[in-house]
């Protein structure tokens, strides 16, 4: 806790309320960034407000985010509805020094969203998989402790990274979601219209998505089927192109900028326009030659990229994976240095001394990450009751695989704001699948043993995804390093208790497989591909490694011609309606800051136009709980759909998306355009 001291030793009359010039900008050579809360002055974060607040947002979000992916597959972040009730209660309550607290609690509240998306993906396929299977015994002591170690394992592993993230990278990677979230926790600071701003942008972009999520006032997704020529692409070519008109895609466009935007779009144009097109045309080459008939002819351009080409996408994110290992190889042999104690060279021994610069000790990083490896290498023995060699085989593959796609996961919040975590358990699944089999363990216990390694590697991911954006939010703030990865374990903690509790008794209440005790199921979706992958896998077969070798040849290639691969692949893996309403952001981003005669214009537009995105971004998580909240309190996903068209999806409601879409755009850059020089 704080001293009474410290704590008056801040001025909250002298607070500043904006962000510094270059908070977004790379740094010339010898430039510093100087967060809001100076590096030479103590700071209020840890008090027993923020840690209460941290924990009662963690326990909340996580019963509400576990509900909602399980019920629809759809896991809404936690982080900036969390950022939005801790700068609200904060001004209600006249939290004096409320900036530093804020930010422990949304990173202890944040926990729960990168916990519950690493258990739900993989742990339901355990009750899925016991219906065929009854001998399989699940337990909540197994969702627990697969949660609770993996997010630990997720902490660890990325703390010595976080400078080369957070510091050395400043302004290269965008950092979409911590900015949005940055600048919801400075509204408090900033107050007046700039928080006014902030609300009315919020309740527009939250209306707009509510419209269509709830409403069902208009189509969420445009494609090209609306016209004739479209429809007849779709149907002989499976060549489709869609576009979802969510005011929270568009506005991350915004943050991430026209060339990651371009890079990303690219990326998806290649999956949907070249590669399910041409699987399409090797099937009706293949039945000309042989006089057969096209195997892919009854499906949709959708199954077989589901099927097929996203498969290309997870080798392609593997691979790009591994490049930016290769690439960070140079901070990775510094942590292990830090790790063993040797010293390195830092060009500045006043970098070390800063409060802000102040991780926790490599040494304790060390020996906390040797407990963690003892701690799932005895769940491995006991609550998986596997063979002590078999478990120390699972626990090389748990530490190398999750350590190794640790950088894979921030870079990929870092990049796009959107965690690949699904991909990578596919990859992960896949891999220990093939050693679990090699070493003799298969049938029902192999599925058991791999989808809670899997949930392990799951959590870890998610973990490291969501924790870079804290630790980024941290840095731009002023917070101490080590204050938020110590206090993320508390929060680890109960979001693993709470998601372990909520899995438990909705298995108990609806299950997660259809029968006559269960006629109305939880949905599951991204657990029931897991437990589908497991099955044949177990069996020896199933694996495209094809498809896996040629994703990670063009990672490889892509790499070579100097473009993000990891941008690139995300693009490949991601449905295309989530990627291309980036290129819209990016462009106005590329339009609002193209150099005028007033520079300082110039940036008061762009400054404008952030608060205006993360207020979109901001609304539509908020409005997207209170929708699940809505579904989960009547049970009914159609309670609120005022039932306007007859197909939610048809014609008449994807030209009134474009239509709504458009002015939504308008809007933005009227908004942004009146900005104005202080």
């Amino acid at each position: 806790m704080e001293s009474k001291e410290q704590v008056k030793q801040e001025n909250p009359e002298n607070k500043v309320t904006e962000l510094p010039a270059n908070a977004y900008k790379e740094l010339a050579p010898g430039e510093e960034y100087n967060p809001i809360l100076p590096a030479d002055k103590p700071a209020t974060e840890i008090t027993g407000y923020s840690l209460v607040m941290g924990v009662i947002m963690a326990i909340i979000f996580s019963a509400a985010t576990a509900y909602s992916g399980l019920k629809i597959g759809q896991v809404f972040e936690a982080a900036i509805p969390i950022a939005i009730i801790a700068v609200g209660v904060s001004a209600a309550l006249r939290k004096k020094n409320a900036l530093g607290q804020n930010v422990i609690i949304q990173s202890i509240g944040s926990s729960s969203g990168v916990v519950v998306a690493g258990a739900i993906f993989t742990i339901p396929g355990l009750y899925i998989l016991q219906a065929k299977y009854p001998e399989i015994e699940v337990n909540f002591w197994q969702i627990f402790f697969a949660s609770l170690l993996g997010g630990i394992l997720g902490i660890l592993f990325l703390i010595p990274f976080r400078k080369y993230f957070v510091k050395d990278m400043h302004g290269k990677l965008p950092f979409p979601e911590a900015t949005a979230t940055t600048e919801i926790l400075m509204t408090g600071e900033k107050g007046g219209n700039k928080a006014k701003l902030l609300v009315v942008s919020g309740v527009i972009g939250g209306l707009f998505d509510f419209c269509f999520a709830q409403f069902r006032l208009w189509s969420e997704v445009i494609t090209s089927k609306i016209i004739p020529a479209g429809a007849v692409l779709a149907d002989k070519y499976k060549m489709v192109f869609k576009f979802n008109v969510s005011s929270l895609i568009f506005s991350f466009g915004y943050l991430v900028g026209l060339r990651y935007a371009l890079i990303i779009v690219c990326g998806s144009l290649l999956s949907w326009l070249v590669l399910v097109p041409l699987v399409n045309e090797i099937g009706v080459l293949g039945a000309v030659a042989v006089g057969g008939i096209n195997p892919f002819e009854a499906m949709s351009a959708e199954m077989i990229f589901n099927s097929y080409v996203r498969n290309i996408g997870i080798g392609a994110i593997a691979m790009a994976g591994i490049i930016g290992i290769i690439k960070s190889s140079d901070s990775i042999k510094t942590a292990f240095s830090m790790a063993t104690g040797k010293k390195v060279a830092t060009g500045s021994h006043e970098q070390t001394t800063k409060r802000t610069d102040r991780d926790l000790k490599m040494s304790v990083v060390a020996i906390f990450l040797l407990f963690a490896l003892l701690a799932v290498f005895t769940f491995l023995l006991v609550g998986v009751e596997i063979t002590p060699t078999q478990s120390v085989v699972a626990l090389i593959a748990i530490g190398v695989i999750s350590f190794l796609f640790t950088t894979v996961a921030a870079n990929a919040i870092a990049i796009v704001g959107s965690n690949p975590v699904s991909g990578m358990t596919l990859m992960t699944l896949i891999l220990v699948s093939v050693i679990l089999v090699g070493v003799g363990v298969g049938g029902p216990k192999g599925m058991v043993s791999a989808l809670i390694i899997g949930g392990i590697v799951c959590t870890a991911l998610s973990m490291a995804g969501g924790f870079v954006t804290d630790l980024k939010i941290g840095y731009w703030i002023g917070s101490t390093p080590a204050k938020q990865q110590s206090y993320k374990f508390i929060g680890t903690l109960v979001s693993a208790a709470t998601v372990g509790a909520v899995i438990y008794i909705l298995n108990e209440a609806y299950g997660f497989v259809l029968s006559p005790e269960n006629p109305n199921p939880m949905v599951a979706p991204q657990a029931n591909a897991m437990a589908a992958i497991i099955e044949p896998l177990m069996a020896g077969s199933g694996v495209s490694w094809m498809m896996l070798a040629v994703g990670a040849v063009i990672a490889i290639l892509v790499n070579w011609l100097g473009v993000s691969p990891l941008a690139f692949a995300l693009g490949m893996f991601i449905p295309i309606q989530l990627n291309t309403p980036l290129i819209v952001g990016g462009l106005l981003n590329h339009m609002i800051n193209k150099k005028g005669k007033d520079p300082k214009l110039t940036n008061a537009r762009h400054q404008r136009a952030i608060l205006i995105s993360s207020g979109f971004i901001a609304g539509a998580a908020l409005f997207g709980v209170i929708g699940a909240l809505i579904i989960f309190i009547t049970g009914n996903s159609n309670a609120l759909n005022f039932g306007l068209w007859n197909d939610p999806d048809g014609v008449g409601a994807q030209i009134a998306a474009l239509v709504a879409f458009t002015a939504l755009v308008i809007y933005f850059v009227w908004e942004s355009k009146r900005a104005k020089v202080e």
